[in-house]
């Protein structure tokens, strides 16, 4: 029996690509959500990729990276899946595990699942395989590129962000996914009324994401004012002193937490968020 190789933590855990990864700390062009730490496949995953990336990995002609993705190719997500349906794209997919299930409960929908981690996409394939879906296309590309000229404006449901790297020490904020210039992007793809949801494990990222899409005319939150006080988890952390504390008051009277997106399986790495004792935010807001 062969076995898979371990991924590294930042790959399984940390996933989501949002810009052009140099590999290096200087000169980034657009933030990225973490370092990829190579792209070597072997075993069950180059199988899947030697079976399956003809038909299920969109090839896009590169600019000048090889996860860039040339500003003259725009996705037709008709033509490719042979139909019409509502799209969700999920911004740093990792191993697969939530468009997967995703994929697998909703036939209805269609998938694109963005990464730059080749073994992730590879992981994503043999999910596809094993579940033997045919609503989920995968593409190695940094997520700027893909929202602001890949796909068309207005043609994406939903938009996922779950989980992308909290770039924790203060010095690496700037690198963080969820800014003013990524929200106008998002924008751009969702169709008038579609929904873009995100997931954290880390407070204060939470509380800048709230705060990025609050101060976006683009955007409105579908739970503004719900778990606010004693509900609110960052009233939790504080209370609780645990480890991502958020730079906000004891109780944060502001709320607009949402539940738990129902339709996020719970993956691997929320276990381990769970189990290291980490709390989990959610927010979902709407395309205005």
């Amino acid at each position: 029996m062969t076995t898979e190789p371990a991924l590294p933590d930042a790959a399984e855990s940390r996933s989501a690509d949002v810009g052009t990864d140099t590999g290096s700390e200087p000169n980034f062009r657009s933030p990225v959500s973490f370092v990829r730490r190579g792209s070597r496949l072997q075993g069950r995953r180059q199988q899947a990729w030697d079976e399956l990336s003809d038909r299920f990995v969109i090839d896009v002609p590169r600019d000048e990276a090889d996860t860039s993705v040339s500003p003259d190719y725009v996705f037709d997500a008709a033509a490719e899946f042979g139909r019409t349906a509502p799209l969700v794209v999920e911004i740093g997919s990792g191993l697969g595990e939530a468009v997967a299930h995703a994929a697998e409960q909703n036939p209805d929908k269609d998938f694109l699942a963005v990464e730059v981690y080749l073994p992730g996409l590879a992981q994503t394939l043999q999910r596809i395989g094993q579940k033997g879906l045919t609503n989920i296309r995968v593409v190695q590309a940094n997520a700027p590129e893909v929202l602001s000229t890949m796909l068309p404006a207005g043609s994406v449901d939903e938009v996922w962000v779950f989980f992308p790297d909290p770039w924790h020490k203060t010095r690496h904020h700037k690198r963080r996914l969820v800014k003013d210039s990524f929200a106008e992007l998002v924008a751009r793809v969702l169709v008038p009324g579609g929904i873009w949801r995100l997931a954290t494990d880390w407070s204060d990222y939470a509380v800048q994401m709230r705060e990025v899409l609050d101060a976006s005319a683009r955007f409105r939150n579908l739970h503004d004012g719900e778990r606010a006080g004693e509900d609110s988890p960052l009233t939790r952390v504080h209370r609780e002193g645990l480890e991502n504390k958020a730079p906000d008051d004891d109780v944060d009277a502001r709320g607009g937490w949402a539940p738990r997106f129902e339709g996020r399986t719970l993956t691997s790495f929320e276990n381990k968020a769970h189990e290291a004792g980490r709390l989990i935010f959610d927010l979902a807001y709407r395309r205005n």
